[in-house]
């Protein structure tokens, strides 16, 4: 039997990205970002050119919202943690060697030194990483720009190829992969920035409340904190807790870790975030929460966007089986390749 041309171009297509995936690992999650925010930015392209902007304008202003975007979820973080870590090394250095906690009638000597020491350590560690860091970061996100520039400038490349490669009697599996795909990352986009806004929101309250300086400040790095895998915001409750403790705030070091681990970090990934999920993804909030919380342990941060996005596409190529059999339904034709 003589494969068509198309056919062994497709298996090469294969094994070239298994070996671009291999050789290009280091930046493969800068990739994986840069193809989901072009799938979502896309519409917002189209917009633009249909109310008479040339392609490439609409292209450049659409990869400067990626770039923006992108931006706002690094750079705001780095900056306060290595801005203010002077002003935390002070606070440290006010703290005695020894503390004395009472409990109960009862007084427990607790020796400060060594933590204060090692805390020290830590953050001088991570003022040299965020230095040492930043000409990566500033890499990695001119290689994000430029690749959702490309996809953005020519979004019908691949669609074209997998439409050539591809019987005709098949061709309606790449179309409804497509646009579970899209509605997929709708989702997982718009319940990272919903979920990341509602931790703001309950962020300031509990900061002001408890009557902390620069509330806004703390909620705003809570709000970006709502990005990082697993930990989130209680990475900085926790902090904001033990600094209590060890100046003498003992009563308000218990509130913001019992209201700060229960509303700031639990809520909005336990409520806000589930109910969101089943409303706009498709897809049911248990699924949701195992791909997302198998995707950031299997594939790390990138895992935020792969691991509901792989489940998602498991439920809908169940429903392909599920359906007549398993059959084909009439295919679009060939014009309607994914954009």
């Amino acid at each position: 039997m003589i494969l068509s041309r198309s056919r062994v171009l497709g298996a090469l297509l294969v094994a070239t990205a298994a070996i671009a995936a291999f050789v290009l690992a280091e930046v493969l999650r800068t990739v994986v970002f840069a193809i989901t925010f072009a799938y979502v930015l896309y519409p917002l392209r189209q917009r633009l050119v249909g109310r008479g902007l040339s392609r490439r304008i609409a292209c450049a202003a659409s990869t400067v919202l990626a770039f923006l975007a992108a931006a706002l979820l690094v750079v705001p973080l780095l900056y306060v943690l290595y801005r203010q870590r002077s002003r935390l090394i002070d606070l440290l250095g006010q703290i005695p060697d020894v503390l004395v906690v009472e409990a109960l009638g009862l007084r427990f000597p607790i020796e400060a030194a060594p933590v204060v020491s090692a805390v020290r350590i830590a953050l001088r560690d991570l003022a040299l990483a965020i230095t040492a860091a930043a000409p990566r970061l500033a890499l990695e996100l001119i290689v994000f720009t430029i690749l959702v520039y490309g996809l953005l400038l020519r979004p019908g490349a691949v669609g074209t190829a997998v439409f050539k490669i591809v019987p005709p009697e098949y061709r309606d599996i790449p179309m409804r992969l497509h646009r579970r795909t899209r509605t997929t990352l709708y989702s997982i986009y718009i319940l990272q920035a919903a979920t990341a806004a509602a931790t703001f929101v309950l962020a300031l309250a509990l900061f002001a409340l408890l009557g902390y300086r620069s509330p806004v400040l703390l909620a705003v790095i809570a709000g970006v904190l709502q990005f990082v895998p697993v930990v989130g915001p209680s990475v900085l409750v926790v902090a904001l807790g033990t600094g209590d403790l060890l100046i003498g705030e003992t009563t308000r070091a218990i509130l913001v870790v019992v209201f700060g681990l229960g509303v700031v970090s639990f809520v909005p990934d336990a409520v806000i975030r589930t109910q969101l999920a089943d409303w706009t993804g498709k897809i049911s909030p248990g699924l949701y929460l195992v791909g997302f919380v198998g995707g950031i342990l299997t594939v790390g941060a990138v895992g935020i966007i792969v691991g509901p996005l792989v489940v998602s596409l498991l439920l809908e190529i169940i429903e392909m089986l599920s359906e007549n059999g398993g059959t084909s339904t009439p295919v679009e034709p060939a014009t309607g390749a994914p954009k």
